[in-house]
């Protein structure tokens, strides 16, 4: 009897990740038709022509001579400019290749959802997660992202199977957890080079509260490690530099010159125009151009001290909430923005009332607050708050859970 039941229950379960699966597909072709991308014609256009037709993952510079150059990249991270780079292996016309972007992306998304599911099982009931999962799947900056070519599906995708396979190891120490949880790890590095922070601090933690021993954390380090290797090799033979990305310091000067608002600016001033003409054309290029950005970044940050500050509390509000300054109205109407407000107010509530004994949603706060701190050092994009949505929705479960073991003493069950 028991046992029927069980079956029953998984088949009931199943059935309604199919179905979510199907309703978060179908909901995102609107957004691709009205809002999608019609060419890529961006950066990572760029890069993938050049690895296309001259086998290089490399930028096109012009000099004033009107002097044609293809330098080695080292500016942009690798992982989605690849990713675009096999999709094009299906030599579809132009547009047809657009539509198998976005589309791979609802993909994407929509196996987002289901391991955000298996997530918030792991704290909530049944019942709980997959309404948590049906809000995560029609969020509209989660909808709208689907239509955009950029690297943030992918990076949402991963992060969220990064969340699953962390939680995972929590509970299970086994080789399969560590394998998957290590890889995951790495091709996150090679899609956001700062991720590396995200990993070292996860291992930290793992060492500390879960009580990982040192042969299973060298086993992660070298996992990921192995992951990264191929591109890492590559840059120490082109630039001679153990590096993954080179944009730390244009990063820091965009978010940061005298000019910059909370989305950053790109206003070069004649100083620094000066500095920029004087780097030679050769495959030294990126890490020269960002290292000039980084000095006079650390210029202008001692230039104005106070006014980095202002701006770094500006950047952390934005992240949380909204820039009510921004120029992308894509993004900045009231569709999209009353609910970033909402979820907003209603995770850091459900933070404060958390249960604080909980070392694996402790790892969740820790990481939410580490991104918006990360992320707020340089500039805020709308898109970016993709990343830390997952866990405020988790979060307002938390403050509706309180609600209701408070008012109306129901459990909802967290673990």
């Amino acid at each position: 009897m028991f046992l029927n039941n069980y079956h029953h229950l998984k088949k009931r379960e199943f059935y309604t990740l199919v179905l979510l699966i199907i309703f978060s597909i179908f909901i995102r072709i609107p957004s691709i038709i009205i809002f999608g991308d019609k060419s890529l014609d961006n950066e990572w256009g760029v890069l993938v022509n050049n690895l296309v037709n001259h086998g290089i993952l490399a930028i096109n510079y012009q000099n004033d001579n009107l002097h044609q150059y293809l330098l080695p990249n080292v500016f942009m991270p690798p992982l989605y400019a690849y990713y675009l780079y096999i999709l094009s292996f299906f030599n579809l016309e132009s547009q047809h290749y657009i539509y198998l972007i976005l589309s791979s992306q609802i993909i994407l998304a929509s196996i987002s959802v289901i391991v955000f599911y298996k997530i918030n099982k792991i704290f909530f009931s049944q019942k709980i997660s997959f309404y948590s999962s049906l809000l995560f799947s029609i969020f509209p900056i989660h909808v709208f992202a689907c239509s955009q070519i950029s690297s943030i599906s992918l990076q949402v995708f991963l992060t969220i199977l990064f969340f699953y396979f962390f939680l995972q190891l929590t509970e299970k120490k086994n080789y399969t957890s560590i394998i998957l949880f290590s890889f995951i790890a790495g091709m996150l590095i090679l899609l956001r080079g700062e991720f590396i922070a995200i990993l070292a601090l996860s291992i930290i933690y793992l060492l500390i509260f879960f009580k990982f021993s040192i042969k299973n954390i060298l086993l992660i380090v070298l996992i990921s490690l192995i992951t990264i290797s191929p591109y890492l090799i590559r840059n120490i033979l082109v630039f001679e530099k153990a590096t993954i990305t080179k944009s730390f310091g244009y990063n820091l000067w965009k978010g940061n010159n005298l000019e910059a608002k909370v989305e950053g600016t790109k206003i070069v001033g004649q100083v620094l125009q000066r500095r920029i003409d004087a780097i030679p054309i050769d495959r030294f290029y990126g890490i020269n151009f960002d290292n000039v950005h980084l000095q006079k970044a650390i210029e202008n940050i001692f230039e104005k001290p106070k006014r980095y500050i202002i701006l770094f509390g500006k950047k952390i509000i934005s992240f949380l909430f909204i820039d009510i300054k921004s120029t992308l109205p894509n993004y900045y109407n009231p569709f999209h923005y009353i609910p970033i407000l909402i979820i907003g107010i209603t995770s850091l509530i459900g933070i404060l009332v958390s249960n604080k004994k909980s070392y694996k949603l402790n790892y969740l706060i820790l990481i939410f607050f580490t991104n918006i701190f990360v992320f707020s050092l340089f500039f805020i994009l709308p898109r970016y708050k993709l990343t830390i949505i997952p866990l405020q929705i988790i979060f307002t479960n938390i403050f509706i859970q309180y609600l209701l073991d408070k008012f109306y003493k129901k459990k909802l069950h967290t673990k």
